[in-house]
């Protein structure tokens, strides 16, 4: 009887040794695959240095030509369009190609794949408009938009365009488009409510 109960409590503690490694051995893969993503963001983060003043080759073999402004803005220009941008800039150095990032407010670091250049051509495109000029009152800038986890970086391009209201009346019209600053997508368009009733003549 004796040896019956010292062999079930030898078993039940056996058992309980068994489960509590296991256990032991899952938290400890978990907190690896932490502890390797942290290292993996450290070392990213090593790599990349507050974005210099001068001429850097991007990754398409663009030059960049890069400024820094007062009260800490940046400001970028590709192929004879800059723009601004109000944000904390790094850069990254791979094979003597300069990859460009910008901090945002929710943590995460954006991509500056597309440039300026490209972007102010993808929303004038969509705005139906020639060209990005002073006498249009065009301005172009680089910014956050969106909030929270949706919030990126984006160019966001205004200006000012002829429209006619009821076909007859001569109106200027303020619009603006966003371009995605990591893919390019056109992510907004914006008009005036009173849009919907003018028509928006293609410019020569």
């Amino acid at each position: 009887m004796k040896k019956g109960i010292l062999t079930l409590f030898i078993g039940i503690f056996l058992i309980s040794f068994v489960f509590a490694q296991g256990q032991g051995t899952g938290t400890g893969d978990e907190t690896g695959t932490q502890n390797s993503g942290a290292i993996s963001q450290q070392t990213q983060d090593q790599d990349r240095v507050q974005v210099q003043e001068g001429i850097h080759e991007g990754e398409g073999g663009q030059m960049l030509k890069i400024q820094t402004q007062a009260n800490n803005r940046i400001n970028l220009e590709v192929g004879g369009v800059s723009v601004e941008c109000d944000c904390e800039m790094k850069q990254e150095k791979v094979q003597n190609k300069t990859k460009l990032y910008a901090r945002l407010s929710n943590g995460k670091n954006a991509e500056i794949k597309i440039m300026p250049n490209t972007a102010s051509e993808r929303a004038l495109e969509r705005l139906r408009l020639k060209v990005c000029s002073e006498e249009n009152q065009c301005q172009i800038e680089l910014k956050e938009v969106g909030s929270g986890e949706q919030t990126k970086l984006a160019y966001e391009l205004k200006t000012q365009r002829q429209s006619r209201v009821f076909g007859l009346f001569k109106a200027r019209m303020q619009v603006q488009a966003q371009v995605d600053a990591e893919n390019g997508e056109v992510i907004k368009i914006k008009k005036p409510w009173w849009a919907f009733l003018a028509s928006e003549p293609e410019e020569e």
